[in-house]
């Protein structure tokens, strides 16, 4: 006869009392026809309606998983609107927690269309206006939505006891029972079988013909246990299989020296690693992985530190230079990934992350465990520093240039933005801010939804990829930073997990990190602890980590108010405006912690940025900023008002270090951000009119943000743009993605625009950015930016600022006002000038001068005649000064010309990609002699008027070397 075997790996949720489940249904297989009961437990699961004060309140909310869905998360005839409190989708009370709802014919009472098949019923269960909603444990897993199998005529069988919680793939929930203990255990069938039940090998009960069967052995031993379950389908034999473990006694072993939270590689052994686990207050703890089939037992219990604060195991035996996952699980209720990870497998992300992102992704262990799972691998592929001592720009003249990899090139990953470095590079600026990239929850985040802080965000590419970016920027003399969320983590988070308190959704008041509750105004996901020992650990070692790992140059700190335990919040919503006040009045715990947290970066990197989102008290941030920290210095209204024509708010001046009366210039002043409204776009939208002068106008709008630009960007002290802000990006911030603009869609997707640079009025507002940062990189005048005298009235619509050192000088001058205006200026010296972007020079025989500006003009004057020969922003270093390529003219037609040295003969091949890496053509391959060479496009063979505007790439390869170029055309 045949013989089949099912078996159900024991998956850990939280632990399950006997005879307590979360979902009990009648009949035990529902069909589509007939009722059903389902019966809940709301002291299982993630308890989120555990004692609910009205037991009056609770709806269900439901729907169908059929033939016409695409996944298992794609709900058929929902039935009802959530927080609405529809009479037909209330609960029945019973008592101690526990609910029941009815079902009367599902496939008539939801409506199914004929021939479409009912595969399962998901749901779960909410309060009256949606704020608590309960759910399976592990709401990394479909969200934790509950199903039930709608079954068929069809014998089928299952454990009643120990009982499943109610996945799309039902979870054995964790047995329990210790030696000595009596185990509960019934199983059913839906047709009358023969029936038997054995543990470890042993009969413990039998039916000669029935539909259940029940027996409550004792466990004797730890250990590995079998309970077997055998029952006939016709005259064929199966059988269920129920493998658990219990424990042995936790041994305890003191830390091994020299091994610290984490995986812990030997350089000596590649077949082993130890992991180290922080978990204080836990009983025990368990890693499973591939290394040993996902399969507890008595190796895999890890050795718990005397002081109870740690878990750790020295894994061996294992093949170097491979992947292994793996998770901890603790105290049989849990099973997380491990904080420290520098690689994470989601089930529910990665399968939407390219293969040319991310190639060779290794595949998430299916059937094995749930949720998402860390990553260790010995000896893995190192990557080859080319910059190993990076000397970093003066914090003084620092250039951020903050962009989101998601929207600033469509292929969204760190190759395709080190190639295009050249463009960043020919814009002037020397640091990178990069938008969280450390794993956060989901694909498609602007990043401050942290999870893992260790590993870097697949969705943008590997980890030597995004080192090689790293590299790269370096040789072209480009700073990297990292904007860093530790204010707050997000539910994913094994650190919140691991102390989680489902009664009150939140964290528990165990947890070494996070607070039960935030301190402060504006708080999202889980606030951190920052006078915990434990988070000040964790810091340092997020902060070490990148800093050494990725050889990074520094941090922006989102947040960084927040890094306080002094309780702002004195009303439930923590948003009036007087607990937004008191929180940001001067906070000497806070500064205690930033100066604590800046020690502690400085030991790990002595000249590295640190930058603080704080907006903050005044008298706070000087302090802090004497100190040696920096600060964003947020005056985008301000310059907005005065770009689009309004006057009375539009004085910058408070964007100068020297206004706030701070002794360093360590305020990065920015006009925009990725937080703030697009100047463009309210220029556009809001701009004012009078008569033919229309600052709604692209051209005129363009023409505003040039003279914003020569303030802001020629302001002493440093400064950030936002990604494309030099285009004159006018998307809203709020823009969806059909197009309308909503608050909702913030952090929705936004299209790159690199076509903007086809647009003429555009392309010059570039180049009016490079000048203006050029002129701060001039060997004549780079000095007076971080110590001239600064006189300046940004009062009115005329708008002047003067900068002067013993041998330079610099005057801007700016018409923000939509008429004609004249202004008497005192020159801070007599003789010649020379306006910079023209060369015009302008007599200067008194102090005093009546200019006179149309609306929109300005001028930047300087004292050296400096336009017949401008400073060109800085060649970009090749391994070679040789080995380089142009082409010209660019934009580019068809008579233009590609030029490239080559330092030594060699075989070469150029060829022309577009911005999403996919090659267009190949223009030349073959061998060249060393020196220059010259290649119309007119002799490529490529059809050059058929290639749409926009922006594209030109690619030399010689050997191992590789240049990049960006080529538009118009």
């Amino acid at each position: 006869m045949i013989r089949k075997k099912l078996l159900l790996l024991l998956f850990i949720l939280p632990v399950l009392p006997a005879f307590a489940q979360l979902i009990t249904v009648e009949p035990a297989f529902p069909k589509e026809t007939g009722q059903i009961v389902i019966t809940l437990d709301c002291t299982q699961g993630n308890k989120g309606l555990m004692n609910y004060a009205n037991p009056d309140d609770v709806y269900i909310h439901i729907g169908l998983i059929t033939s016409a869905s695409a996944n298992n998360g794609d709900w058929k005839y929902s039935k009802f609107d959530w927080a609405t409190t529809t009479p037909a989708a209330k609960l029945t009370s019973l008592g101690n927690n526990k609910y029941r709802y009815r079902i009367n014919d599902l496939r008539t009472w939801m409506g199914v269309a004929p021939g479409e098949t009912i595969t399962h019923i998901v749901f779960l269960f909410r309060n009256g206006n949606g704020s608590l909603a309960q759910r399976n444990a592990n709401t990394a897993v479909n969200g934790g939505d509950m199903y039930l199998k709608v079954y068929d005529n069809n014998q089928y069988a299952t454990f009643l006891q120990p009982s499943y919680d109610p996945y799309f793939t039902p979870v054995l929930s964790p047995v329990s029972q210790q030696v000595g203990d009596h185990l509960p255990v019934k199983f059913t069938v839906n047709q009358a079988s023969p029936l038997e039940l054995l543990f470890n090998g042993n009969s413990i009960a039998t039916v000669a013909a029935g539909t259940e069967i029940t027996a409550n052995p004792a466990i004797t031993v730890s250990g590995n246990q079998e309970l077997i379950a055998k029952y006939k389908d016709g005259a064929t034999d199966k059988t269920q299989t129920i493998n658990f473990f219990v424990s042995p006694p936790v041994t305890e072993q003191p830390l091994p020296a020299g091994v610290r939270d984490g995986v812990n590689y030997d350089p000596a052994d590649p077949t082993s690693v130890t992991l180290v686990l922080f978990a204080p207050g836990k009983t025990k703890a368990v890693v499973l992985g591939d290394f040993n089939n996902w399969t507890e037992n008595a190796a895999a219990q890890m050795y718990k530190t005397p002081d109870g604060q740690r878990f750790w195991k020295k894994i061996s035996g294992l093949a170097s230079g491979t992947e292994y996952a793996y998770q901890y699980e603790i105290d049989n209720i849990l099973r997380i990934a491990d904080p420290y990870t520098e690689k994470v497998l989601d089930p529910n992300n990665d399968p939407y992350i390219p293969a040319s992102t991310y190639p060779n992704l290794k595949p998430y262990p299916t059937g094995k465990t749930n949720g998402i799972v860390s990553v260790l691998q010995t000896n893995a592929p190192a990557y080859a520093w080319q910059v190993n001592n990076f000397s970093k720009p003066d914090k003084r003249n620092l250039i951020v240039y903050e962009l989101l990899l998601r929207d600033f090139v469509a292929a969204h990953d760190w190759a395709t933005l080190k190639d295009t470095l050249s463009y960043i590079k020919r814009l002037g600026v020397n640091a990178i801010e990069l938008m969280p990239f450390n794993e956060f929850e989901g694909n498609l985040s602007w990043g401050y939804n942290p999870s893992f802080y260790f590993a870097p965000d697949k969705y943008y590419g590997t980890k030597n990829a995004l080192k090689a970016f790293i590299d790269e920027c370096h040789k072209q003399g480009i700073a990297v930073i990292m904007d860093m969320v530790l204010n707050h983590s997000f539910g994913q988070s094994p650190m919140v997990q691991l102390y989680w308190d489902a009664a009150n959704n939140g964290p528990s008041a165990t947890s070494p990190w996070f607070n039960t509750t935030a301190k402060h105004p504006y708080n999202v996901g889980y606030d951190m602890n920052h006078e915990s020992a434990a988070t000040h650990y964790f810091v340092s070692r997020v902060t070490e980590f990148w800093l050494k790992e990725y050889k990074l140059d520094g941090f922006r700190f989102d947040l960084s108010k927040g890094f306080t335990q002094k309780n702002s919040c004195t009303t439930g919503g923590c948003n009036t405006q007087q607990e937004i006040d008191n929180w940001s009045k001067y906070d000497a715990s806070r500064i205690a912690i930033w100066k604590g947290y800046y020690d502690t970066i400085m030991k790990h990197n002595s000249d590295a940025y640190v930058i603080l989102e704080h907006l903050s008290e005044n008298s706070e941030e000087k302090e802090l900023a004497s100190y040696g920290l920096m600060f964003w210095g947020n005056l985008n209204y301000n310059f907005n008002e005065a770009t689009m024509g309004w006057m009375q708010n539009s004085d910058f001046g408070w964007g100068l270090s020297a206004a706030r009366g701070w002794d360093k210039q360590h305020l990065v002043m920015y006009m925009e951000s990725h937080d703030e409204e697009r100047l463009m776009y309210k220029n556009i939208n809001y701009g004012r009119v009078n008569g033919a002068y229309n600052i709604k106008d692209l051209n005129t709008a363009l023409k505003r943000n040039e003279m914003g630009a020569a303030f802001g960007l020629l302001m002493p002290g440093p400064k950030m743009i936002w990604q494309f802000g030099e285009l004159g990006y006018d998307y809203s911030i709020n823009r969806c993605s059909d197009g309308t603009v909503k608050d909702e869609c913030r952090t929705d997707a936004k299209p790159p625009k690199w076509d903007y640079q086809a647009v003429p009025a555009r392309k010059n507002l570039f180049d009016v950015y490079a000048r203006l940062l050029g002129l701060r990189q001039h060997s004549l005048y780079k000095d007076i930016f971080p110590g001239g005298a600064l006189e300046k009235d940004f009062s009115a619509g005329f708008k002047w600022m003067k900068i002067t050192t013993d041998t330079s000088s610099l005057v801007v001058l700016g018409n923000f006002e939509v008429s004609q205006q004249t202004a008497n200026i005192s020159f801070p010296r007599t003789g010649t000038w020379y306006e910079y972007f023209g060369g015009q020079p302008l007599i200067v025989s008194g102090n005093v001068q009546s200019i006179t500006l149309q609306p929109g003009e300005y001028r930047v004057y300087v004292n050296r005649n400096i336009a017949s020969n401008p400073t060109p922003v800085p060649e970009i270093p090749t391994i070679n000064q040789q080995f380089r390529l142009v082409v010209y003219p660019n934009p580019v037609s068809r008579s233009g010309v590609i030029e490239f040295e080559l330092p030594a003969g060699s075989s070469v091949s150029l060829s022309l990609t577009n911005i999403h890496g996919q090659r267009i053509a190949n223009l030349y391959n073959g061998v060249r002699a060393k020196g220059i060479h010259r290649i119309p496009l007119s002799n490529t063979g490529f059809e050059w008027g058929k290639l749409p505007k926009g922006l594209y790439f030109l690619q030399l390869l010689m050997g191992d070397k590789k240049l990049v170029r960006p080529l538009m055309t118009e």
